[in-house]
């Protein structure tokens, strides 16, 4: 049996709101049908039929959610820094985007974990995290990297990749995060029954991630820190684990997830072994992608003696005990090199 992408399935869902209701009115509602969608969801795939395309409704839960981006997008909150810029007025916050989103390319990717290739790979310019380390910093801190695209222009870049023969849709970057309205909006005019992937650190609001839950099939989320400190010192983000944890649950929860855990240099203990104990305790079925492939880049490399810690790659011997840890705790895991 064919399985329907989540995204096509939620214009199935009608949707019967006044859109210039007040926005906690709109969440309620949303929170409505978002159960709704799950038992849909759960008919589908046990065999039930589809709304057909007669009955298929003007108004659909997908319309709602485009509708709650752009509330969104007036006091912003997509990343869980909750900078509050109207980017809709064009204000600049933390990513430095206003209301347009630019990508800086797109192609079918044969490098992604092998169940995913080839991936149609759309990479973002600009990002909410700040890593010292970052390897795409050519297009995560430069947010007019690449092209402005309109969220119609997107959708047909998407079903260019399918047609091409990708497997899905990768959205990547940079970051997918501050580009959500875009993104979502773009669904209402895709129509091929393809995969939507969702490739991120997922530093998302938890409004962020109800609106995604929903409509994405595959996440491939990066979990980076062990703890705040770290996180604060290398990526500039506040509260990161209690935030990045509680989202992969919620992906974990709707979808199918693969999880990316960098090991970086001197951060076993500080690092890798929690995220790896928090997994086999929290997501036992997950499979984590433990990734050797660090090395100093960015501000790292400008100033090496400022983060001596990660200014090396990282051993052999570092990356055995990583992988001995997920084999000790049953964790579904495999290296990268």
């Amino acid at each position: 049996m064919e399985r329907w992408a989540k995204y096509v399935l939620s214009k199935d869902i009608e949707c019967d709101v006044d859109f210039t209701e007040p926005t906690e009115s709109l969440w309620e509602r949303h929170a409505a049908l978002s159960k709704q969608m799950t038992e849909y969801l759960e008919r589908i795939d046990g065999g039930g039929k589809r709304v057909s395309t007669d009955e298929a409704p003007e108004v659909s839960f997908l319309d709602l959610k485009v509708e709650l981006t752009k509330r969104i997008l007036q006091e912003c909150h997509f990343c869980e820094r909750k900078c509050g810029a109207d980017r809709t007025r064009d204000e600049k916050g933390w990513c430095k985007l206003g209301a347009e989103s630019r990508v800086s390319s797109v192609f079918l990717h044969t490098g992604e974990e092998a169940p995913l290739v080839p991936s149609g790979t759309i990479f973002f310019a600009s990002c909410c995290f700040g890593c010292v380390f970052c390897q795409n910093s050519d297009i995560s801190t430069d947010p007019n990297s690449g092209s402005v695209v309109t969220s119609d222009q997107l959708a047909a870049l998407a079903e260019r990749l399918f047609r091409d023969g990708a497997l899905n849709i990768n959205y990547v970057g940079g970051d997918p995060i501050p580009n959500t309205h875009t993104i979502i909006a773009s669904l209402k005019n895709q129509t091929s029954n393809v995969t939507q992937l969702w490739n991120s650190n997922l530093y998302c609001s938890e409004d962020t991630m109800k609106l995604l839950v929903d409509i994405f099939d595959v996440w491939l989320p990066d979990f980076k820190y062990g703890n705040d400190e770290c996180a604060l010192r290398l990526s500039g983000v506040k509260d990161y684990f209690p935030v990045v944890s509680r989202n992969h649950l919620m992906a974990y929860n709707h979808g199918e997830v693969i999880i990316r855990h960098l090991v970086m240099p001197g951060h076993l203990e500080c690092c890798t072994f929690p995220i790896l104990e928090w997994i086999s305790e929290n997501m036992p079925n997950c499979m984590v992608n433990i990734m050797g492939q660090y090395r100093p880049e960015h501000r790292v490399l400008k100033d090496p003696e400022r983060y001596s810690d990660i200014a090396r790659g990282v051993s052999r011997e570092e990356m055995q005990t990583a992988f001995d840890k997920a084999k000790q705790l049953g964790i579904c895991w495999k290296p990268v090199s």
